[in-house]
């Protein structure tokens, strides 16, 4: 990584009914194992502070994280800066085992989605129920947005963060901000 690397979109924001926003660079390292070795989480824990999450969940502690992406893949979310070295603590840590801990920081942008509709937007664009009974805090999907790739979570009731290929990072940023402008789709059932 460079010392002059930058965010996908510059932190590029949009301000509406609600925000659309890069977060700037992060660091992610993709961490591929047995979720249910002992060592792995043993590892996760030193890396992060946070232990190995259930299936669809997130955990987050300051500025680290870890999401479940497959059976046998996290994502491991530390300050940028730290990447480099979380990931190579991570291999040493596994070494030995079947385990890849892969620094995936300047291929990957995030985007944060706040405000009271924040559901709303990732509804228009992704086949996931938003509903709040179906989609609490600390849930993880990864699924499409529209055309591309992307994992997405609640991080509290009003706000998404999202992360996608830094390639598509654009194109992430404009349907995001697209489907913030038009409005509710009101994605709740009537109640009977």
């Amino acid at each position: 990584m460079s010392d002059m690397s930058v965010s996908a979109l510059s932190n590029a924001q949009y301000d509406g009914s609600v925000q659309v926003a890069d977060t700037g660079l992060r660091g992610m390292i993709t961490l591929r194992g047995d979720l249910a070795d002992k060592g792995l989480a043993k590892a996760v824990k030193a890396a992060t502070g946070l232990g190995v999450p259930k299936q669809r969940q997130v955990l987050t502690k300051g500025s680290n994280g870890v999401a479940w992406m497959s059976p046998d893949e996290l994502l491991i979310m530390v300050p940028y800066s730290a990447a480099t070295q979380t990931a190579a603590d991570l291999q040493l840590a596994l070494s030995g085992q079947h385990a890849l801990a892969a620094n995936v920081s300047d291929a990957r942008a995030v985007f944060r989605i706040a405000g009271a509709g924040c559901r709303e937007v990732i509804a228009k664009l992704a086949p996931v129920d938003m509903a709040s009974d179906k989609f609490a805090p600390g849930t993880i999907r990864r699924t499409r947005i529209a055309q591309i790739a992307a994992a997405f979570w609640m991080v509290d009731e009003e706000t998404v963060e999202l992360v996608c290929f830094r390639s598509v990072a654009q194109y992430a940023f404009d349907i995001l901000v697209q489907a913030a402008k038009n409005g509710p789709v009101d994605f709740h059932l009537p109640k009977s």
